[in-house]
């Protein structure tokens, strides 16, 4: 997308999305087993709550704010745009998300009237990998849900913030499309032995 390739300081692209409902409950992680079978745990059907996240993802800079609440609903959606606008400072904002209701929704709509430097782009349906915030998911998972057991709310909602503030502190940048590869033209002669190939540099 074009607009990944047009972000800057002063004009910030930012992907929206939400994650749930995310239960409390253990989620199993990479476990070694010293016998000859594969690592198990009890199973956990949780039971004892439930959120959504709201994220917000830079792919530019890779910094991510989420705003955890208990429902997926509007207001956790405009919760989330005024910590967008917190998080990112910046002359103008694009806003990258999907379809859902919330997103174009009235109490968005009125959100958004207050920011006329914010700038909307929609997501065509079925093409969800066009949101860089879903690969970013799974290093949220990693951080804050896998190989753990939460036996209450506060718990669970603590631990996300926390993994997110590690992320950001360790972040990375995404970078949209494919790397160009290089290829260095090297004058070299390969010469084959019985066991091993060597590579005899020509210059020398």
């Amino acid at each position: 997308m074009a607009a990944y390739r047009a972000a800057s300081e002063e004009h910030r692209v930012i992907c929206i999305d939400e994650k749930g409902p995310v239960a409390v409950k253990t989620y199993p992680g990479r476990v070694w087993q010293d016998a000859d079978r594969r690592a198990t745990y009890a199973a956990d059907y949780g039971r004892r709550g439930k959120v959504w996240i709201h994220g917000a993802f830079e792919p530019r800079t890779g910094l991510a704010t989420v705003v955890v609440w208990p429902r997926r609903d509007s207001a956790g959606h405009v919760q989330l745009l005024e910590q967008v606008v917190r998080t990112f400072p910046a002359d103008r904002w694009t806003l990258i998300e999907d379809n859902l209701s919330i997103h174009h929704g009235r109490a968005a709509q009125l959100a958004l009237a207050a920011w006329d430097n914010i700038r909307v782009l929609f997501l065509p349906k079925y093409a969800c990998w066009l949101n860089l915030i879903e690969p970013w998911w799974k290093q949220l998972d990693a951080l804050a849900l896998r190989g753990h057991r939460f036996d209450t709310l506060d718990e669970l909602v603590r631990t996300i913030y926390q993994a997110v503030v590690y992320w950001n502190r360790h972040r990375c940048p995404y970078v949209w499309g494919r790397p160009q590869r290089v290829r260095l033209m090297v004058p070299k002669t390969i010469v084959r032995s019985t066991y091993q190939f060597e590579i005899i540099n020509t210059w020398t």
